[in-house]
């Protein structure tokens, strides 16, 4: 069997979906969906999942809620969280120069990359199964192939996040559709091995 680690990105595919109006898809097991893309003859080894937690400006209380909540699903069904951090910049209109500070997520594509690089050097995988579509992780990729030929890297385009990029430097690329994501829903309820019970936020129904 051919081994497979995946990779999700989590911002990029959630503003994939985001884009797409899929809001009821959010409830993602990211775990199921990468089993979902598996082809015959490949099993899935480890699922690594990179986001950074919302920062609290006092107005998000709901959004961190329901994004803790997911993260736990997600830990709960085995997949492997790790987390950047928010960047605080200040933005500014064009037109009436008006500033107002924003965050940027930072430190994704630099901790997937470390991440595959450490999972290739330790031969874990056969098969890399990046879901993003961010041009940044152009590089890493390709070094991965150059040291490693015998190893294999796919691109899963989250929906509406395409990168020429990525198709370039990686031996195949696929776009994931609406009917893998539907079929890769969390249940309405998961009970943590503690007994609490998580339920897909109310806004994502």
């Amino acid at each position: 069997m051919t081994r497979v680690i995946a990779y999700v990105d989590g911002f990029n595919l959630y503003f994939g979906l985001k884009n797409s109006g899929y809001k009821r898809l959010y409830w993602l097991d990211a775990r199921a969906l990468s089993t979902n893309l598996l082809k015959e003859g490949q099993t899935l080894s480890a699922v690594h999942y990179f986001t950074a937690r919302i920062r609290d400006n006092g107005k998000n209380q709901e959004d961190q809620k329901r994004q803790n909540t997911y993260i736990e699903a997600l830990q709960c069904s085995g997949a492997q969280c790790q987390f950047g951090h928010y960047l605080e910049k200040t933005r500014t209109c064009r037109k009436c120069q008006a500033s107002w500070p924003d965050y940027e997520e930072k430190m994704t594509d630099v901790n997937i990359a470390i991440q595959m690089m450490a999972d290739a050097f330790d031969d874990a995988f056969d098969t890399a199964l990046v879901i993003s579509g961010d041009s940044d992780l152009t590089t890493p990729i390709q070094k991965i192939r150059e040291r490693y030929p015998s190893k294999r890297v796919i691109i899963a385009f989250p929906p509406k996040r395409h990168s020429s990029e990525l198709k370039r430097v990686a031996n195949g690329h696929l776009t994931i559709g609406e009917d893998k994501l539907r079929a890769s829903q969390f249940p309405e309820q998961l009970t943590k091995p503690d007994g609490f019970v998580l339920s897909r936020p109310t806004t994502w129904k």
